[in-house]
């Protein structure tokens, strides 16, 4: 058996994390959500280069926007970004307050549908608002969700990572071979799978936003291969920065993986010029 080899910097990195996650932790709720936005939107978003890169994106996206007016989405971007940090590591509490919300929006009644002919659903999102909301809100009404993520780079931090998303119902599974086995069966098996389509990956360029973007077609490739409805699905961050709206959309018509990756893309970017202080503009989407 190979043993992974000690890394210092990633290990201490590590323990920064877990250091802030864990004084989170120890608030109540409602003080622990806006103080992890506050520390990202402040000194660890500088420090980590999280709101250089916001505001780099948003001049090649926006170029002709007033400079304050992207510095204000920048920060609202980091701030979002902390707090969804902390919602997801606050299982107890976060699955408590996503079980009252009601989702709206015609994929609801395709959801439903679905799932009563025995149909597999893959639900598709970007990293907007807070995703992990509408997974709670869906499992409170009694859905069993699977998910698909990307390993952090960092394995110290993926361990507690991956723990935290097993906690909100549902099986996951990683990127990969390993992943791929399980998710497949889970797709035959009429199961619901969420996927997030809008990190750079795949070699198709899409432009996202007026600016090409590598953007991978796997999410419409499963939808086509195992006759699943491909739903997109959004959980907005309101106004009182602890509280979440979600919304399930009609589904993409099943035509190439290219046309309906393209329609996810349109309707991600629709979220974002609605709400753009919700996307995580940290991302490195273009290149």
């Amino acid at each position: 058996m190979s043993v992974t080899p000690f890394q210092p910097l990633a290990f201490a990195q590590n323990l920064a994390v877990r250091g802030l996650i864990g004084l989170g932790l120890a608030l109540p709720y409602r003080w622990r959500v806006p103080l992890m936005g506050a520390i990202l939107r402040g000194p660890v978003g500088r420090i980590a280069g999280y709101r250089q890169r916001a505001m780099a994106n948003l001049a090649l996206i926006w170029p002709d926007m007033d400079l304050k007016q992207r510095k204000k989405i920048a920060s609202e971007a980091l701030d979002n970004a902390g707090r969804t940090l902390i919602e997801n590591y606050s299982t107890a509490g976060f699955l408590a307050r996503q079980s009252h919300l009601i989702p709206q929006g015609p994929g609801v009644a395709a959801l439903a549908k679905a799932q009563a002919e025995g149909r597999a659903v893959i639900l598709v999102s970007g990293h907007f608002g807070n995703y992990e909301a509408a997974r709670a809100c869906l499992v409170a009404q009694g859905y069993t969700i699977g998910g698909l993520y990307r390993p952090m780079s960092n394995s110290y931090f993926n361990a507690h990572y991956v723990r935290t998303m097993q906690a909100f119902g549902g099986p996951i599974f990683p990127q990969g071979r390993a992943g791929t086995t399980g998710f497949v069966k889970h797709l035959k098996a009429g199961g619901l799978l969420v996927l997030l389509f809008d990190q750079r990956a795949g070699s198709d360029q899409i432009k996202f936003l007026g600016e090409p973007a590598r953007t991978a077609l796997s999410a419409a490739d499963l939808s086509l291969r195992y006759k699943a409805d491909l739903i997109p699905f959004y959980a907005t961050r309101q106004p009182d920065g602890l509280s979440f709206e979600v919304d399930l959309e009609a589904p993409i018509p099943h035509t190439t993986a290219l046309e309906m990756t393209t329609q996810l893309t349109r309707s991600l970017e629709a979220r974002v010029k609605a709400h753009p202080g919700q996307w995580f503009w940290i991302h490195r989407r273009w290149r």
